[in-house]
């Protein structure tokens, strides 16, 4: 291109964390028209380009961006290591690029780990999961753990999917990456436990303790979490797409990033809790109490209220 000469309209520059790169309004807005990038640059904001460079800088890391643009562009997700796919997760939250999200979630899923023992038993004691979990990786798929004792132990990566662990005490906890899908586990304790990236789809949550749990990015799509109690709890960037939390205690819990697309927050607390940037698009909120909550930057189209 000539110096000087015009650039084409729907052409844009990205400086994301120092790495450069070149795309288009079109690639940027269409695959996913509710996103954060396609908002900024739908034009309905301004958008401050380096008057000297020509670039829109944006204050994130750019390892990952490529595979941003990829996904805009052709709907393609890249083959990763799981490490490197959650740091995509995490970016791709950011920019609130829901899509993208939900394809990485189903492809880690549909990842067969033929090399995880299972455990074939329909009872165990605390002595007995002690002994098990002494291997690499466990599945406890099945099983009645309810009423066990099970805190402060190291139970991460290991899968409880379907196990009866109703009233279990799992507080204090390390359940990083765990997996708790359609799990019966109603009245259990969960406080100060770390629940990381855990996967709990579908799971009955129903008068659970999850007290200053640790749910960082973990995944509680179309969980029961009706009357549960998570004050000061950490749910950033947690996937809780038509959860349910009716008369659930979220005091000071910490939901910033959070998707929430759907949920049922219908009567529960959210006093001092942190919604900043949290995708609330057709969230129930009717009779919730809001005292105090931050919003900043929260997608609030569709609200019930």
């Amino acid at each position: 291109m000539e110096p000087g000469t015009p650039r084409p309209p729907s052409q844009v520059f990205l400086n994301v964390g120092g790495k450069k790169y070149a795309t288009t309004i079109d690639t940027l807005t269409q695959r996913e028209p509710d996103s954060m990038l396609a908002t900024i640059f739908s034009g309905q904001h301004t958008v401050f380009t380096d008057d000297k460079t020509g670039m829109i800088f944006i204050d994130r890391d750019g390892k990952h961006f490529r595979h941003i643009l990829n996904w805009l562009r052709d709907g393609i997700i890249p083959m990763l290591q799981d490490s490197d796919y959650q740091e995509l997760i995490r970016e791709a939250e950011y920019y609130q690029l829901l899509g993208l999200v939900e394809n990485i979630n189903a492809s880690m899923c549909n990842r067969k780990d033929e090399d995880t023992p299972v455990v074939e038993l329909t009872e165990l004691t605390r002595k007995e999961v002690i002994q098990i979990i002494q291997s690499e990786k466990v599945r406890f798929r099945g099983v009645n753990l309810s009423g066990l004792d099970l805190s402060k132990l190291d139970l991460s990566y290991v899968d409880f999917s379907y196990a009866c662990i109703q009233k279990t005490n799992f507080s204090r906890a390390n359940l990083n990456k765990a997996k708790f899908g359609d799990a019966e586990a109603g009245g259990s304790i969960f406080e100060d436990a770390n629940l990381r990236e855990c996967e709990l789809i579908g799971a009955d949550l129903h008068q659970a303790k999850l007290d200053r749990a640790n749910l960082q990015s973990a995944n509680l799509q179309d969980a029961c979490l009706t009357q549960s109690s998570l004050c000061e709890a950490d749910l950033r960037s947690a996937h809780l797409q038509s959860a349910k939390f009716t008369g659930a205690n979220l005091q000071g819990a910490n939901l910033e990033g959070a998707n929430l697309k759907g949920a049922k927050l219908n009567g529960a607390n959210l006093q001092g809790a942190n919604l900043q940037r949290a995708y609330l698009r057709e969230v129930d909120l009717r009779d919730s109490q809001l005292d105090g909550a931050k919003l900043g930057g929260a997608n609030l189209l569709g609200v019930i209220r």
